[in-house]
């Protein structure tokens, strides 16, 4: 059974009202490519600087926070959120804490801008520690999370959210190996590629239920641009990449062997595609479908994580 939505009722405690607008529960997304990046650094042989590794983790999170909740403002200002009749909350169509009352939309604006600069002051730090490079890096990550819904560049209405999210969550493990080692490690990128996939995919589907009011609100994603019967393929395109690059990556050897059990998540990937392919039209029959991607990104990036410890 589905949660209900938020309510301004809901809410005695402030603290809570503030924790539940980020969407926490998806903030785990981005844990996962983090502690890849730990796991990688102890794979190199370098010793995990415990500071660092609980800071790069913090901005990680406040910075997915503050992406959640902005993209919440720009969704209630072009009006997406509000026509969205097909949503399957609490995966897609926003908090719904502007619609129901929780906040204002400036409230949200305020809020997510408070998250972010939480995110510069914990990146000014550690780029005193590390160097120009993860300032650079920073900067890119910053750039990414507000452009996403932000005009004038709104990523997402244009067809870019896709490449966004894989350069995002690509670059999570790059950082935070950039942290710990103060290496550019190009490779870090490649190994992280199959989580950016996944992670691009959880963002795929979830546009299956939004679609009717992202294109009632000028939000020109890739399936609303295509019919559904040619969009469904995107879903298992963007899964044989994010498996074929891992399987890559263990033949030339820049993955242990040990790494083949971040492959078992492909069966849930499987899975999810053909309930795609049967309810593409059907949004409120997607809910599984969308649970089986989220866990098929978590689990490979876990399994990942753990081949190299085990390594």
């Amino acid at each position: 059974m589905s949660p209900t939505e938020p309510v301004f009722s809901d809410f005695p405690d402030p603290l809570k009202k503030y924790f539940l607008a980020t969407r926490p529960a998806f903030l785990l997304a981005t844990l996962v490519p983090v502690f890849l990046g730990l796991a990688y650094t102890h794979w190199l042989g370098v010793s995990v600087h415990v500071w660092h590794a609980i800071l790069t983790i913090l901005a990680a999170l406040f910075l997915h926070a503050g992406v959640n909740v902005l993209n919440d403002y720009y969704d209630d200002l072009n009006g997406t959120d509000n026509v969205n009749e097909e949503r399957v909350y609490p995966f897609t169509g926003g908090s719904r804490f502007i619609q129901n009352g929780v906040f204002s939309r400036q409230q949200m604006l305020r809020y997510g801008i408070y998250l972010n600069l939480i995110v510069v002051i914990i990146g000014v730090y550690l780029v005193t520690e590390t160097g120009s490079a993860l300032f650079f890096l920073g900067m890119i990550g910053l750039l990414i999370g507000w452009a996403y819904s932000a005009p004038p560049l709104r990523l997402n209405s244009r067809g870019f959210g896709e490449l966004a999210i894989l350069i995002g969550f690509s670059l999570l493990p790059f950082g935070t190996v950039l942290v710990q080692t103060d290496l550019l490690l190009p490779e870090v990128i490649l190994i992280a590629l199959p989580v950016g996939f996944l992670s691009t995919n959880l963002l795929y589907i979830n546009q299956f239920p939004d679609r009717k009011a992202d294109i009632k609100a000028g939000k020109l994603h890739w399936v609303a641009r295509m019919d559904l019967q040619t969009a469904r393929w995107g879903y298992l395109a963007i899964g044989f990449l994010a498996y074929s690059v891992l399987m890559l990556l263990i033949l030339t050897e820049q993955l242990p062997l040990v790494s083949l059990i971040s492959l078992l998540p492909v069966m849930l990937t499987l899975k999810a595609f053909m309930i795609l392919w049967k309810k593409a039209d059907q949004p409120q029959q997607l809910e599984p479908a969308i649970k089986m991607t989220i866990l098929a990104m978590i689990l490979h990036g876990g399994l990942l994580t753990l081949s190299f410890i085990i390594a």
